[in-house]
């Protein structure tokens, strides 16, 4: 290595890398006077290191263009809005256990023992085209939009037929209808499927329990044909795919004309897929195939269109899907959103079939959660950390609001570091204007459009991030490093050539006191002034510290001057 350019308190050195391989890993071994310490994207340390947590370049990274300039805005399609009430679901249109669909007035509650899955409100594709003003105003700039396709429920995870719209959602003429809304205002839209399972209602499925010679019956793993056959998590309605067989994977993702590879194109020209329970896709028993169908879901996908973004969803550690071979990214449950969620309202942990949480009668301490973080984003290569889905929650989590009691305070300081995290900020739709979890419908409540019952200044907070988010060069590329994990404070900034941003994020009710914060290990130089986003209070880095006033409950977030 040659010395590079000293910028007090920093010394920089460089070196030139030659890359051989698909991923490169590099470390540091730094030879100081109480020994040898080495220094890898977990940090530094005396031990030898594993090559886990290596730096590592992705020699072929392939980085869809326009992600990184995006700002997500998820929808659960039938909870939006109702576009054209003439193809809500009617009760005499099918059966389910007995019972058929019901649509009840937007925004109302049905009764207990409604089944969930029936419980409809008439939201449409054509609503979310109307609706498409509001969310160009928020400064979004793509949709992920939960399941489209043919379903007898609400959420379309039953998936009856992979080749069209359900026509309760207004049908393929409609997706096609809104995919020109969003070219016209320069916007993009995953589709979300679920590869996973099928539904009980899909023709394969009906066909596979008729006749256990038709090659459907391939398709899944019938213990005793035909009632008898593995299903996600033990859901009847759910059976499970064997990717054993060849012809799925050829109708699924292989095939020119594969579920994952027409959506892509016109006339529908989707931007990528959200993929349903990516973590269990492809595993059954001994037959562990999720690598090798996750690298062929990404080649078709890629060949069908190089910049489509592929997003798994995993609730668990990931890390192993995100080394540049599978996913673009993962909806980052584990490496974000539980650890700020564990350390804002509490250290909780549940799991399937498990009565009870685990939880902790102390506060979760400000360095666990970096440590978590910090161990997510060292797993992986820096651009695939710069592709994860980071999000605050989902159709499948409770709200943001109602996790946090609704404290606008702490709401604010999650937005930030939603907006400010490394990775694409995904918004849940509802969540900048407050809304909570309801009863019997959870987090998938009807978007509130009587703008009386908004939450104006959440709104405005979110506004004011977002079109931060989208201007800055160095939330969208730059740098991540921890600089402060106090008892109730972080502070983390981001850095990169076109300047710094630092976030200080403090969740107690009672103030930080007016205190200096260290710095100089940033290497942020002494005389650097930067300029609070929200108020336009301005501090200086003097001694190695910025001089900080008293910090209330939130989030404050400072701009280097003149960036």
């Amino acid at each position: 290595m040659q010395p590079g350019s000293t910028v007090p308190p920093a010394h920089w050195w460089e070196a030139d890398l030659p890359i051989h391989e698909r991923v490169m890993h590099y470390r540091f071994a730094l030879e100081a006077d109480d020994g040898v310490w080495w220094l890898n994207a977990a940090g530094p340390g005396h031990f030898d290191p594993l090559d886990a947590s290596d730096f590592k370049i992705l020699g072929d990274a392939s980085v869809p263009g326009w992600l990184h300039e995006a700002v997500f805005y998820q929808i659960f399609p039938d909870r939006f809005a109702n576009g054209d009430p003439a193809n809500d679901p009617q009760p005499n249109e099918y059966e389910y256990r007995g019972q058929g669909p019901q649509t009840f007035p937007w925004g109302t509650l049905p009764p207990d023992d409604t089944p969930f899955p029936l419980v409809f409100y008439g939201g449409d594709l054509q609503g979310i085209a109307q609706k498409l003003d509001y969310v160009e105003q928020l400064g979004v700039t793509a949709l992920y939009l939960n399941p489209i396709f043919t379903a007898q429920s609400n959420h379309k995870y039953d998936v009856a037929d992979y080749e069209h719209v359900d026509p309760h959602f207004g049908g393929d003429e409609a997706l096609v209808a809104l995919r020109h809304a969003l070219d016209a205002r320069g916007m993009r839209y995953l589709l979300d499927i679920v590869p996973n399972h099928s539904g009980y209602r899909h023709p394969w499925f009906q066909t596979a329990q008729a006749d256990a010679s038709a090659p459907e019956a391939e398709f899944y793993t019938f213990t005793r044909h035909p009632d008898e056959y593995t299903s996600w998590l033990g859901v009847w309605i759910l059976p499970k795919l064997n990717y054993g067989s060849t012809e799925l994977r050829r109708r699924i993702y292989e095939g020119e004309e594969a579920v994952f590879r027409r959506w892509l194109r016109p006339p529908f020209s989707a931007d990528g897929w959200r993929v349903d329970v990516a973590n269990m896709l492809g595993r059954q028993g001994a037959s562990q195939r999720g690598v090798e169908v996750a690298r062929g879901i990404r080649e078709a996908v890629k060949a069908s269109r190089a910049d489509a973004y592929l997003l798994g969803e995993n609730f668990f550690d990931a890390t192993a899907q995100l080394q540049g071979d599978q996913f673009d990214g993962v909806m980052n449950y584990m490496g974000f959103t539980k650890p700020l969620l564990s350390w804002l309202r509490g250290y909780r942990q549940g799991a399937w079939g498990m009565e009870q949480r685990i939880t902790s009668p102390l506060p979760w301490p400000t360095a666990a959660m970096t440590a978590t973080w910090q161990s997510r984003m060292a797993a992986i290569p820096w651009a695939i950390a710069l592709q994860q889905y980071n999000l605050l929650g989902s159709h499948d989590t409770e709200r943001i609001h109602s996790q946090l009691n609704g404290n606008e305070a702490l709401h604010q300081l999650a937005a930030t570091l939603l907006m400010t995290f490394p990775g694409v900020p995904g918004i849940y739709y509802g969540d900048e204007i407050g809304m909570t979890d309801l009863p019997q419908v959870g987090s998938r409540a009807c978007m509130v459009w009587d703008e009386r019952k908004w939450n104006r200044s959440l709104l405005a907070i979110y506004r004011s991030l977002i079109e931060l988010r989208r201007s800055s060069p160095v939330l969208k590329h730059g740098g991540f490093q921890i600089l402060a994990a106090e008892q109730d404070t972080l502070a983390y900034q981001r850095d990169s050539e076109a300047g710094r941003i630092i976030v200080v994020a403090h969740r107690s009710a009672t103030p930080r006191p007016a205190a200096p914060l260290p710095v100089a290990h940033g290497g942020i130089p002494d005389g650097t002034c930067f300029v609070e986003h929200f108020s336009g209070h301005k501090a200086l880095v003097e001694n190695g510290a910025i001089q900080l006033d008293e910090q209330p409950q939130g989030a404050t977030l400072w701009m280097q001057a003149g960036q």
